[in-house]
């Protein structure tokens, strides 16, 4: 058994952070995407799970390309 990794995630499992974007405090494990291989608290990223998925909505792309484009009239 692998006992020093153990207990380095056991010291994860209690660890708080604070959401960069809107600055509440949640769960690391829970609350936050992993965004490196490994189980120190580095490995995961400073933008909460919500905050990620309202960023990657608000700037995806629209579906029809022509909604401002209009003929010319010449």
């Amino acid at each position: 058994m692998d006992l020093d990794g153990q207990i380095k995630l056991g010291h994860l499992l209690f660890q708080e952070r604070k959401c960069r974007t809107c600055g509440e405090k949640k769960s690391l494990i829970e609350d936050f995407y992993k965004s490196k291989k490994g189980v120190t608290a580095s490995c995961y990223s400073y933008e909460c799970k919500m905050c990620t998925i309202r960023r990657i909505l608000d700037k995806r792309k629209e579906k029809n390309p022509f909604v401002d484009w209009t003929y010319p009239d010449w």
